[in-house]
């Protein structure tokens, strides 16, 4: 029994269900999807809420230039580049032996973010850089109109040796949060499930973080996390799951991402539209993302989220309407999967709700389509990515080549337009991975060829 009901009734009442558990690859549409001004009526956060993000950002960024000396170039701006993929829209072409009908292929590369190298570089970084001013504005240390680069001395990293944050993880959240963390002075400590990858645990380490292992999946080790943390009066939970904070940082991306795509002279209208694919794991990463996106963009924007085939959390949430009161495992799916990073077996129920209207869909990918993209995005186009990465690469072909895909496009009125859309895959990780592990991540791929 899952909350009161049968499985057979599950099935019943969500067909779907039946391939979900088989672990087999689906697309999704939500029915819930809403025009923007309609939706957005029901959401408590607000374009200003994003650009106060991004304004106190701005003003870390002499810190950050000067502690991250890879931020340099940037002056202290924690962002990622977006390049054209045309030659992986070639390969794909070949490989369903078919056109990929649009306007422009895109990766947004936030595995190459620096400090972390990692979509969680935007929110983790964000959330811990909002708790440090907090702390240094109550305890007098900032009237908020200084130079940030004071957070580089000496006193502000003794006052922040008082006071711990935790995190629980499956580690790329973990080293955006642990890096950051140690940097300005705090004890931090990161709660890691299982399936992390054993050179973010060492990394975390080599950083002076404490790094915490449990046997189990993501949701034990963020439940361990905020019971320890509750306990230290002068401790901070970064909490993956409910995180406004977080939530606000990532969703900064969608600001700078209009400005890159002004620069490539690209436009996004009612004739141009953008398709968004964003891999999910708890789905505060591309939850923020997504409604950036769709504050900017409003209607012209569509966004589909990526799961693994072992862990669909965020569908099944979304799709039952019971978000994080249901997880894979309640289904019989066991969350076990090579996309570490999106080894989740429970969704945010704080993200779900927040794009129940504007989320266009979800869809599924086996581990051996990550290797096959992964494959074919390094033969093609150079780039090496973590698996969990590729999981935006199939949406392309979902949205483009499928009936469900053909039916989206109808139902929206965008089949006369999808010649002049334009299609972004977003890269989350991979920039940190070391060198062996991912020849051995290209190696696996070849095998699944």
């Amino acid at each position: 029994m899952v909350l009161g009901k049968s499985l057979e009734r599950w099935r019943r009442e969500f067909p779907l269900l039946e391939e979900l558990i088989a672990t087999e690859e689906v697309f999704w549409l939500n029915p819930l999807y809403r025009r923007f001004n309609d939706a957005i009526t029901e959401i408590p956060l607000s374009l200003k809420d994003v650009e106060d993000a991004e304004e106190r950002l701005d003003k870390f960024a002499p810190y950050i230039a000067k502690v991250f000396p890879e931020t340099k170039e940037s002056k202290g701006i924690i962002e990622s580049p977006i390049v054209s993929v045309s030659n992986l829209k070639k390969q794909m072409e070949d490989m369903l032996n078919q056109p990929l009908i649009c306007k422009d292929l895109l990766l947004k590369c936030d595995s190459h973010l620096p400090i972390s190298g990692s979509i969680k570089a935007r929110g983790g970084i964000y959330e811990v850089l909002k708790h440090a001013e907090d702390l240094a504005l109550k305890a007098g240390l900032l009237a908020g109109d200084e130079d940030y680069s004071i957070f580089a001395e000496d006193n502000f990293r003794d006052f922040f040796s008082g006071y711990s944050i935790a995190v629980g993880s499956t580690g790329n959240l973990g080293l955006s949060i642990g890096i950051m963390s140690a940097k300005l002075g705090f004890k931090v400590t990161v709660h890691m499930s299982a399936d992390a990858k054993t050179w973010k645990k060492d990394l975390l380490r080599s950083k002076g973080v404490r790094v915490i292992e449990y046997p189990s999946d993501y949701s034990k080790a963020v439940e361990e996390g905020r019971k320890q943390a509750a306990k230290d009066p002068k401790g901070y939970f970064v909490d993956d799951e409910n995180s406004v904070n977080l939530f606000l940082g990532y969703a900064v991306a969608a600001l700078r991402l209009k400005d890159q795509l002004k620069d490539l002279n690209i436009s996004v209208d009612e004739n141009h539209p953008l398709f968004v694919y964003l891999p999910c794991g708890v789905g505060g990463g591309p939850g923020g993302v997504a409604f950036g996106l769709k504050l900017i963009f409003k209607d012209h924007v569509h966004c589909f989220f990526a799961e693994p085939t072992h862990s669909p959390c965020m569908l099944l949430g979304c799709m039952t309407g019971e978000h994080d009161q249901v997880c894979v495992q309640d289904f019989g799916i066991d969350n076990i999967t090579e996309a570490d990073g999106l080894a989740v077996g429970r969704a945010s129920g704080f993200v779900g709700k927040m794009m129940a209207n504007l989320l266009s869909g979800i869809y599924t990918v086996q581990d051996k389509t990550l290797f096959k993209m992964l494959k074919a995005m390094a033969d093609t186009e150079g780039i090496f990515i973590e698996p969990s990465a590729l999981a935006g690469v199939p949406g392309v072909y979902n949205l483009l080549s499928s009936k469900v895909g053909e039916q989206y496009l109808m139902a929206q009125g965008l089949r006369d337009q999808i010649q002049n859309s334009s299609h972004i895959i977003w890269a989350t990780g991979g920039n940190m991975v070391p060198e062996s592990e991912m020849k051995s991540y290209y190696q696996k791929a070849e095998y699944y060829q």
